[in-house]
C-alpha cells in the first residue's frame, strides 16, 4: 500500500514538474516575444528619423526646378489616387488577416494575406510606372534638385513596401510549413507594425508630395 502511494506522489511530482517546466517555457517565450516587438518599435522610430529627414529634405528643395516642371505640372493625383487607394485598403486586408490569426481561422488569414499581398503589388507596380513614364520623359532624378528629392522620398518608400512584399511571402512559407506557432505569431505582429507604418507614411507623402504639389 505504502508503495503505492509513493509511486502515485512521485506520478504526481512528476507531472506538476513538467507541467511547471512547460509555463516556465511559456512565460520565458512570451517575455521573448515582448522583447522582440519592442525591439521592432524602436527600430521604427529610427525609420520615422529617415523619412523625416526625406520630407524636410523634399519641403526645402521642392522648389528647385531649376527651371524646369513642377510638382503640379508632372503628377496625375487620380492616378496617385488610385494608387493610395490600394495601399490603404491593403491595410485594411492585413488587419483583416490579423484577426484571422488570433482566431486560428487560417484558411481566413490566408486569405486575407494574399489579398494584402496583391494589392500591395499593384500598388509598386503604379509607382514604377510612374518612375518610368517620367525618366522616359527626361525629368529624372538627375534634372533638379526638386525630382532628386522627389525620388530619393517616394523611392525608400517604395524599397520598404517591397521589403515588407518579401516578407510577407516569406511568411506565407513559414505559416505553411510550422503554422501558427508563436514565434510566426510574434514575426506577424511585427510585419503588421511595418506595414501599417508604411502606410502611414504614404499619407503623409500623398499629403506633402501630390496633393499640395496639385494646389
Amino acid at each position: 500500500m505504502s508503495t503505492n502511494t509513493s509511486t502515485l506522489s512521485h506520478g504526481h511530482a512528476a507531472h506538476a514538474a513538467a507541467h511547471g517546466h512547460d509555463d516556465h517555457e511559456h512565460h520565458e517565450h512570451h517575455d521573448t516575444g515582448g522583447n522582440t516587438v519592442f525591439g521592432f518599435w524602436v527600430y521604427l522610430m529610427s525609420d520615422c528619423l529617415i523619412f523625416a529627414s526625406l520630407f524636410a529634405t523634399y519641403v526645402v528643395l521642392a522648389g528647385g526646378t531649376d527651371g524646369g516642371p513642377g510638382a503640379k505640372d508632372l503628377f496625375e493625383l487620380p492616378f496617385v489616387a488610385w494608387e493610395t487607394a490600394l495601399l490603404l485598403t491593403s491595410s485594411l486586408t492585413f488587419g483583416l488577416g490579423m484577426i484571422a490569426m488570433h482566431r486560428k481561422q487560417v484558411g481566413q488569414m490566408f486569405l486575407w494575406l494574399g489579398v494584402t499581398w496583391l494589392l500591395g503589388f499593384g500598388f509598386m507596380c503604379m509607382e514604377v510606372y510612374e518612375f518610368q513614364h517620367l525618366i522616359h520623359q527626361g525629368y529624372g532624378p538627375d534634372r533638379s534638385a526638386f525630382l532628386s528629392a522627389f525620388f530619393a522620398l517616394v523611392g525608400t518608400h517604395g524599397l520598404h513596401v517591397s521589403a515588407g512584399l518579401l516578407w510577407l511571402l516569406v511568411m506565407f512559407v513559414q505559416l505553411k510549413k510550422y503554422g501558427l506557432t508563436p514565434t510566426n505569431k510574434t514575426r506577424m505582429a511585427c510585419l503588421s507594425l511595418f506595414w501599417h507604418f508604411l502606410d502611414l507614411i504614404w499619407i503623409g507623402v500623398f499629403s506633402v508630395v501630390y496633393l499640395n504639389g496639385a494646389l
